[in-house]
């Protein structure tokens, strides 16, 4: 049993304590490590200083506890469980409990783990549309305005992600709110208008699937949010979405992006062909990953043991059918092309004094070659051969 010393403080129902060991700090919110001592589990204990957010009348103050009790009734598998959440009016404070995600949040997860296959990129974008879509069907609708990478968080043991910091979103919407909440590269032009609805989170899912696949924050070439406010009402789209080298997700994106008044919801967003399957094997054969995180690409000499070194012959990979697998591991941000079988019974070497090759003559081979690009477990890249039919 803890003592007095180990906690700083408790919740109303003396179930959670709250560690002075930082999670994480926003703009309007400080997260710390908690604890569940009925469960013996680790919680995420957000605490925002209402001085901060709201203006200071108590009949204000009031009218947080129905906002503050809402966060504690969405239960959806796409929405960060809340645990319990309260307004601490002593220490003039909003508190909310939520689950810990030990993988970080979906941009930490990204940064990461630079090399992430289309297919896991789906399936995320799924499972964040899944979550709006409970939201903004809610009665009444509840609208995020804050989504973000930073904001959506993932369980890397299951590759499971839920959208989080609704509760600080529900309270901000307000009309007694001090600011408008947003996060100028994700907001959609009409928010600055203070007209809009759910379809702005719409909008910030666009924002969030370019970072997805580009591993860029977007209009990250601006050098202030003034810059950002000019692009975005203006309507030109950040620069990062001209680095998307796969039409299908670049025209998915920008579907996200458009007008108010074209955008489709979530619900309509899920049945898009680009989403529409499950457990298709998304083929890696464009510019889309290759292009954004490793600039050039190795191709490996085969040469016969037989040889002298003098006379190194180029194989392509049509020259040796048997091939089953090829492991491509990080080399120099370059890609090595390995045989993942014991070169040496079938008499040759590798040599790693490759040629370099752009990357769309490369992956224009991959494509005449019918092979899939896929990640392994350990992160390396795999192009297992599909027969030419």
């Amino acid at each position: 049993m803890e003592s007095a010393e180990d906690f700083v403080e408790k919740d109303p129902s003396g179930r959670y304590v709250r560690y002075n060991e930082f999670l994480g700090k926003g703009a309007f919110k400080t997260v710390y490590k908690g604890f569940d001592e009925d469960d013996g589990t680790e919680v995420a204990w957000c605490q925002v200083d209402i001085d901060d957010v709201l203006q200071s009348p108590e009949e204000v103050q009031r009218s947080l506890y129905s906002e503050v009790n809402l966060i504690k009734s969405l239960k959806h598998e796409n929405i960060i469980k809340c645990y319990n959440s309260w307004v601490n009016d002593e220490k003039k404070t909003i508190n909310i409990i939520t689950e810990l995600f030990t993988s970080g949040s979906l941009r930490q997860y990204r940064k990461k783990h630079k090399n992430v296959d289309l297919k896991a990129i789906k399936n995320w974008s799924r499972q964040i549309l899944r979550g709006l879509h409970y939201l903004h069907t809610h009665n009444p609708p509840i609208i995020h305005r804050d989504l973000k990478c930073d904001n959506i968080f993932v369980n890397g043991f299951n590759g499971q992600v839920k959208i989080g910091d609704l509760g600080l979103a529900i309270v901000m919407q307000q009309p007694f709110a001090r600011s408008c909440i947003g996060t100028p590269e994700f907001m959609a032009p009409e928010l600055y208008d203070e007209e809009y609805n759910e379809l702005v989170d719409i909008y910030s899912f666009g924002m969030c699937v370019l970072e997805m696949v580009t591993g860029e924050y977007p209009y990250s070439e601006c050098t202030n949010p003034a810059q950002i406010f000019k692009k975005v009402t203006s309507g030109v789209k950040p620069a990062a979405l001209s680095r998307v080298g796969d039409p299908q997700v670049k025209q998915f994106i920008e579907k996200c992006l458009v007008p108010a008044s074209l955008r489709l919801s979530a619900e309509e967003l899920l049945k898009d062909p680009f989403l529409a399957s499950e457990n298709s094997k998304d083929r890696v054969c464009n510019t889309l990953l290759l292009s954004n995180f490793m600039p050039k690409v190795m191709i490996i000499h085969l040469v016969p043991k037989s040889m002298n070194s003098a006379k190194l012959q180029l194989l392509t990979l049509q020259m040796d059918p048997d091939w089953q697998k090829l492991l491509v591991g990080m080399r120099n941000r370059s890609l090595s092309i390995i045989s993942s079988f014991a070169l040496a019974k079938k008499g040759l070497k590798l040599d790693l004094d490759a040629v370099h090759m752009q990357n769309q003559q490369c992956l224009s081979q991959l494509l005449r070659q019918r092979e899939e690009v896929a990640e392994d477990a350990k992160g390396r890249w795999i192009i297992k051969k599909i027969p030419v039919i």
